[in-house]
């Protein structure tokens, strides 16, 4: 009877060359199917060991930890301890440890070590820890393991006749007790464990990657990330408001001198009136704010170029797993500020079912860039550009504060989710911290470029068909000659939102605001875009016609309507398409239509109660 060849398993963290190094191994010699049972994918390949024998190698699943949080995890687990169904139990172990992120990846590997079955380290990418200024020691590292250490660089097929050799005295010696005793306590514990045995493999490290280090330790400390984190947003929020004013006045005199040209040399009629009063009016009012838009993303592209925003997500992950999340939720929380398609999309990569269905639930939550042309007409009309400190301006103040509110409030949110419809065990979270970089230029002026790209591409399409329908909608029909009702109260529209009024009436909107919040479920930009078109068609003459979106309001609206429509924004639901992509990621209407429920509650009673507490206090 034949004997089965050796089964050897890969076995590290996400991202540590286990497939280049398989690839290198292996060759052409592969084939990829299913686990048993699961939809984790199994590749296997086989190899030939320095004494000639074949060897069968499976790439097992990338793994932070032996305590399971994902499918992949639990697979990893069943292979290695040899308790999954329908695989045998693995000859040897390779651990594929990253020599540049060696304390991150050393906690995985001594769970693994402890188990007492044979197993070698392969030290990879030591060409790219070379580069990042760090030089290690493989015998010290494997003095400390009590395991055979071996570097290697997979992409350049370095290292891997000694790794096979390796592999090959370890099978030979079979199982034996772990040289090494792992600290019981499963997360700081061990953590500190791995740190200490990685700071002992290393002979030299530059200048930079010490920089890197001490950096590290201010931006991820317990205390003073947090404050570091809310004053960078705080300062981009005072950026917003204080560098566009200018680009905005430019926006604006360019639409008045559109407007201009267009009364000046066409007759008068349907055809102006809809140029006028509904292209450029409507329009141009949300057009108005590509500036501040630009510069929240000029913000987010250089944490994302410089290496901040990992970090970002690890100062977020304690906040979070409060509120029975984990820093997983962050990124597409986080992608939620552009727009909650993508992050609801970006779901996907939380493997906990009740952690990304509740992370679904409350991406609207946070202030996408729709609502921005929103904030900062309110702001801009309400609240004075005053300045209560040192480059402190209250309109950038009260942004910032709008953000925070959606922020906090998701994460009340969150809370109550996870210990009603959404209960389960919280899961763990660990990264990577990316290097430090400066953000190349060009990367970041095309990242704007395309942000500019799909909002004016916004705004051709889906706000200007909302605009022209509503434009329509207001227009006609025509109220009769020397009758006393307004246009907009006669037309099609206005009677619509006169039936919504007596419902919001309560928390202190108006008509005007009623018949704005229906087209803005197409787009939020379209409630900027309706007021306009609706101030401007119902213009009672030229003195008013001549008169900004701006100060319209400060004519019709009291200061308490003007603090509960933000409100209001800051909890109302998404876009139409926000539900549509909710209903696919969730197979179904139940999930949609009870975050419908829950965020028109929460908008409702958000804007009321902004609504009479600001009439109490007499503003």
């Amino acid at each position: 009877m034949t004997k089965a060849a050796p089964l050897i398993v890969l076995a590290g963290n996400p991202n540590a060359g286990k497939s280049a190094l398989f690839n290198a191994l292996t060759g052409a010699r592969q084939k990829i199917a299913n686990y048993p049972g699961v939809t984790v994918e199994r590749k296997s390949g086989h190899f030939t060991l320095p004494d000639g024998r074949p060897a069968e190698l499976v790439d097992l699943p990338g793994s932070y930890s032996l305590e399971p949080t994902s499918p992949d995890e639990e697979v990893t687990r069943g292979v290695i301890t040899g308790e999954f169904s329908g695989e045998r139990k693995p000859d040897a172990i390779i651990i594929v440890l990253d020599a540049a992120n060696l304390d991150n990846h050393l906690r995985f590997a001594l769970e693994v070590i402890a188990l007492g079955r044979p197993v070698v380290c392969a030290l990879n990418m030591m060409d790219l820890a070379e580069r990042d200024g760090l030089t290690l020691d493989p015998e010290k590292l494997e003095k400390a393991l009590g395991v055979p250490v071996v570097p290697t660089v997979a992409v350049r097929r370095r290292g891997l006749q000694e790794l096979s050799a390796a592999v090959e005295t370890r099978l030979a010696a079979k199982a034996t007790d772990a040289d090494i005793i792992v600290s019981q306590e499963r997360d700081h514990g061990l953590r500190k464990q791995a740190k200490k045995i990685a700071s002992q493999a290393v002979i030299s490290e530059t200048a930079g990657r010490r920089w890197s280090e001490r950096t590290d330790a201010v931006l991820l400390h317990p205390f003073g990330g947090p404050l570091i984190l809310m004053a960078i947003l705080f300062v981009m929020f005072q950026a917003v408001f204080a560098w566009s004013e200018a680009p905005i006045g430019w926006i604006e005199a360019a639409s008045a001198w559109a407007a201009g040209a267009v009364e000046a040399n066409m007759a008068e009629g349907f055809l102006r009136d809809f140029i006028i009063e509904g292209a450029i009016a409507g329009v141009g009012s949300v057009v108005v704010f590509l500036p501040q838009i630009l510069i929240l993303f000029l913000f987010i592209l250089l944490l994302e170029a410089s290496g901040y925003m990992t970090r970002a997500a690890f100062i977020m992950d304690r906040m979070m797993a409060g509120v029975g999340l984990s820093g997983r939720s962050f990124i597409p929380l986080l992608s939620s500020f552009a727009c909650a398609i993508p992050g609801i999309m970006a779901t996907r990569s939380i493997s906990d079912p009740n952690d990304r269905l509740t992370t679904i639930l409350v991406a609207p939550l946070m202030t996408c860039s729709a609502r921005l042309p929103v904030y900062a007409i309110i702001i801009g009309a309400f609240i004075p550009p005053t300045s209560v400190g040192p480059g402190i301006g209250l309109q950038g103040l009260v942004l910032f504060g709008l953000y925070l509110f959606g922020i906090v409030g998701a994460m009340v949110a969150a809370l109550l989710l996870r210990r009603t419809v959404t209960k389960g065990p919280n899961s763990g979270f660990l990264m990577e911290m990316p290097k430090y970089q400066l953000p190349r230029i060009r990367d970041v002026a095309l990242g704007l470029w395309q942000r500019a790209y799909i909002f004016m591409r916004r705004a051709g399409t889906i706000i200007f068909a909302a605009t022209v329908i509503l434009w329509f909608m207001l227009s006609f029909p025509k109220v009769p000659i020397d009758s006393p009702v307004s246009q907009v109260d006669y037309s099609a529209a206005g009677r619509i939102a006169n039936v919504i009024e007596p419902i919001v009436t309560p928390i202190g909107f108006n008509r005007d605001i009623a018949l704005a919040l229906i087209p803005a479920m197409a787009a939020r930009e379209v409630a900027v875009a309706a007021l306009a078109t609706t101030y401007a068609i119902d213009a009672p003459d030229e003195e008013a016609e001549a008169k900004s979106l701006t100060e319209r309001l400060q004519s019709r609206w009291s200061l308490p309507t003007a603090l509960a429509f933000l409100a209001w924004f800051v909890f109302a639901p998404q876009c139409i398409s926000t539900i549509a992509v909710t209903r696919r990621e969730t197979n179904g209407w139940k999930w949609p239509m009870f975050m419908l429920a829950y965020l028109f509650g929460l908008a409702y009673l958000a804007a009321g109660i902004t609504y009479w507490t600001a009439v109490a206090l007499g503003l």
